[in-house]
């Protein structure tokens, strides 16, 4: 308990403005100001003052001299039924001796209901935690519209403790947590990582959010192979796909040989492997069709096991040519200081194309990351560059394949609105792993008397779990109608250019059938060499 004696409106004054500066009092510190001033000068006092109207204040007021003085106790509730008012809660007299209030207490507790006030807070866009969109009511006037997962959690906070919400504006994050330092804004209500130069200015509430800071990158595009033909089956199942060509003619003309159906010369050989060389690719039965039972066991086996294994390449070739198959991508912080610092050596005339960009607010982290210990984060400094929005940093890591710092959810909302297409893949991707975990927590003033009580709302809404769900419902929607926008503008384009006809499908490209292409050249080859070599074999049989 604090007491406080002086007649003097003055010092008091100055007292209420020191102690607030200095931070001399808590909600939990009983401040009594005894004074003769008069009952008007009191309530002015009272009202005027952060540390009389809203902290654990009474006012002790003498009236009288001794042995007759009479004691007066006036507190300030700046929420009540009533409105903001000086309350009487107790007196005392040499004749009755103390009497106090029935329905408030001399140091009753200010802030579990507002009672429909309007409270300030600040807050800047920043989704998917808070946002602002100017809209158009049906008289013409604008009204300003407020989404978020922060701004649903501070409704939340609101209508348990009966208070509307007055959004403050504001231009900048600085003017955001000025407002909270002046006592201006009640709160903050958007998500700011706690940091020591940040508390030694305000204050923070229940932790509520972590703020992973993550990067963003272009996802690696499909490179042109010809490998796209041997994708479909394991190298063990080629292996034993070549076995079995070599070994089932040897066995079937060993077959044949040993019933004595079939002669052992070199064109019955060519002619057996051709007839189930054939038959494996489906093209004709053999035109010589075996007589014997062990030959046609022979045959439906190899036929059978031709329907089998081309059915099944078949099946994963053509998964393997509409399935994207990427290059591997960064997604750790190793991985991508690597892959930075490798397009850097291989342009070394644009060395400012492929860095890592970051928002203006990163000067700190750029500063954190020079000044640690870990080799890492050394190296992972000389890469940033600060400065750019969100919007050029994701554009310019499609552009020139550089990444782009910030926080993951907050990644994952702009790629969700600015760069989903139309099918609801994205060129953008968010990297796995996290730099660090930074605890977040609303801005407010220091020692704020209502910090409890909001504290325990907000703790009740994470443990809901409400909160959470909030930003994957909010994520899903924005991913919805930025899918349904681009379809639209596609459709639009295509209704432009080709007379309403659109296309469903995605046609297949290079990149999918470059091996087909390669085997078709290929085959043109051989055959080239094979009539070339015909040519020469039959001028030479003429010649002699």
């Amino acid at each position: 308990m604090v007491v406080v004696v002086s007649h003097d409106p003055d010092f008091l004054f100055t007292f209420a403005e020191q102690s607030l500066k200095g931070r001399l009092l808590v909600w939990t510190t009983k401040l009594v100001v005894v004074t003769r001033l008069p009952i008007l000068q009191v309530q002015a006092l009272l009202s005027a003052h952060w540390t009389f109207s809203m902290m654990n204040t009474v006012f002790l007021n003498i009236k009288g001299e001794a042995p007759n003085a009479m004691f007066y106790g006036y507190t300030y509730l700046p929420y009540s039924g009533k409105g903001a008012t000086m309350e009487k809660v107790a007196t005392w007299t040499p004749k009755r001796g103390l009497l106090r209030d029935r329905h408030i207490l001399p140091f009753s507790e200010k802030f579990e209901k507002f009672h429909g006030a309007t409270v300030n807070v600040t807050g800047f866009t920043f989704m998917p935690f808070w946002g602002e969109e100017e809209t158009k009511t049906s008289n013409g006037t604008s009204v300003i519209r407020y989404e978020g997962s922060d701004y649903k959690m501070l409704t939340a906070v609101a209508e348990a403790l009966n208070f509307t919400i007055r959004v403050l504006p504001s231009k900048s994050w600085a003017e955001v947590t000025r407002q909270v330092e002046e006592r201006v804004s009640f709160m903050a209500a958007v998500y700011y990582i706690i940091m020591t130069v940040r508390a030694e200015k305000y204050d923070f509430t229940q932790t509520y959010e972590f703020s992973y800071l993550s990067f963003a990158m272009a996802k690696p595009s499909q490179e042109p192979q010809w490998q796209s033909l041997y994708y479909p089956l394991a190298y063990q199942v080629w292996l034993a796909t070549l076995g079995s060509l070599l070994l089932y003619p040897l066995t079937y003309i060993a077959v044949n040989y040993m019933e004595r159906k079939a002669c052992g010369g070199a064109i019955i050989v060519v002619e057996v492997i051709q007839d189930l060389s054939g038959m494996f690719l489906a093209q004709s039965l053999p035109h010589r069709l075996p007589s014997t039972s062990s030959s046609r066991v022979l045959v439906g086996t190899w036929l059978l096991f031709s329907l089998i294994l081309g059915l099944s390449y078949r099946c994963n070739l053509t998964a393997s040519l509409t399935i994207p198959k990427y290059p591997p991508r960064p997604e750790t912080i190793p991985q991508l200081v690597e892959t930075v610092d490798r397009l850097l050596t291989q342009a070394m005339s644009l060395p400012l194309i492929f860095r890592i960009t970051i928002l203006p607010f990163g000067e700190s982290h750029v500063k954190y990351y020079r000044k640690s210990k870990s080799p890492l984060f050394n190296a992972l400094a000389d890469l940033m560059d600060v400065g750019p929005s969100v919007l050029e940093g994701l554009q310019g890591a499609l552009k020139y394949n550089r990444a782009h710092l910030g926080g993951r959810r907050y990644l994952k909302y702009q790629i969700a609105e600015k760069f989903t297409e139309e099918d609801g893949t994205s060129r953008l991707y968010v990297g796995r792993e996290t730099l660090f975990p930074g605890a977040s927590g609303w801005p407010i003033p220091h020692d704020a008397p209502y910090k409890a009580q909001v504290d325990r709302w907000i703790l009740a809404t994470i443990e809901a779990g409400l909160y959470e769900k909030w930003i994957a419902d909010l994520l899903s929607e924005t991913k919805l109608k930025t899918r349904q926008r681009q379809k639209n503008t596609d459709i639009e384009q295509q209704d432009d250019e080709k007379g309403g006809e659109t296309e469903s499908l995605t046609a297949l490209t290079i990149t999918h059938t470059q091996g087909a292409f390669i085997l078709l050249l290929l085959g043109l080859y051989i055959s080239s060499g094979a009539i070339i070599g015909e040519l020469l074999g039959s001028r030479f049989s003429n010649s002699a």
